[in-house]
């Protein structure tokens, strides 16, 4: 287990720093699994629903239009305050803002009829409080839609992609496959509804660049691409590795789970 004090102070800097990228970040603002979120989501005018680490708002402003009020929430103040800044200023006016640390949320029991998380969780160092958390602030039958990055079953693979990460950005902690959130969500005390899985083609040279990264972080990310093992690379794809166009593959994955109480309590990830 990750110390969670310090990855949570090693992100708050990390985003804090580079808060407007995110804004800006096409990969967070849009994309069938944004809109496969507020798909799911569905039209709910008296809802009252939560996004958990907001990040540059793009979530929580998808979602404003189908719900009564939305409070968009992050455990870092200067990416708050950017969120702040985006959604208001594309005119939405049913958005409130918290800091709130998404394994300890600063909200009551059974707050929220929806709940959102996208592109956060492999940030978080104890992903097992994070969904207890979720649970505890959903109203009865609330509905959670949870995004994230997901590793192969292939615990090498996992590994491998997992230091590749952390090279780009130490704030990563890991990412779990899609079947240990199932298991996870499960045993938490979530039914699980539907599950999707995307996969995103990632430009190498603007993934380092938008976190500053120098010619030799550049370099050595090459090197450990052209040295990657077959279970990791069959799921990364990577291709123009020695060029201007180096790419590789991330996968998400898309849940929607409802708190019913009748989720697989013997599960366990």
């Amino acid at each position: 287990m990750s110390d969670g004090k310090g990855a949570k102070d090693l992100s708050q800097d990390r985003f804090g720093k580079y808060a407007a990228s995110y804004v800006a970040s096409p990969h967070h603002a849009s994309g069938p699994d944004l809109w496969r979120l507020v798909e799911l989501a569905g039209e709910h005018p008296s809802w009252k629903a939560l996004d958990i680490a907001t990040g540059g708002g793009h979530t929580a402003l998808a979602i404003a239009p189908h719900v009564a009020h939305v409070v968009a929430s992050d455990i870092t103040e200067p990416m708050l305050e950017a969120a702040r800044g985006f959604i208001l200023g594309k005119g939405a006016t049913n958005v409130d803002f918290a800091l709130a640390d998404a394994e300890a949320l600063p909200f009551s029991d059974e707050s929220f009829d929806l709940v959102t998380c996208r592109i956060a969780a492999h940030h978080f160092p104890e992903p097992a409080r994070f969904c207890s958390e979720v649970l505890r602030v959903l109203r009865p039958m609330g509905l959670f839609l949870f995004q994230d990055q997901v590793t192969p079953e292939d615990g090498e693979a996992a590994d491998w992609i997992t230091g590749f990460e952390k090279r780009r950005d130490p704030s990563h902690q890991f990412a779990l496959s899609g079947a240990e959130w199932l298991r996870l969500l499960g045993a938490t005390g979530f039914s699980v509804e539907t599950e999707d899985t995307f996969e995103k083609r990632i430009d190498l040279l603007k993934w380092v660049s938008d976190q500053e990264g120098t010619a030799e972080d550049l370099e050595e990310l090459r090197d450990r691409l052209r040295h990657i093992p077959a279970s990791a690379r069959d799921w990364m794809r990577p291709t123009g590795i020695d060029t201007g166009k180096a790419e590789f593959s991330i996968h998400h994955v898309v849940i929607s789970a409802r708190k019913t109480g009748l989720g697989d309590m013997g599960a366990g990830c």
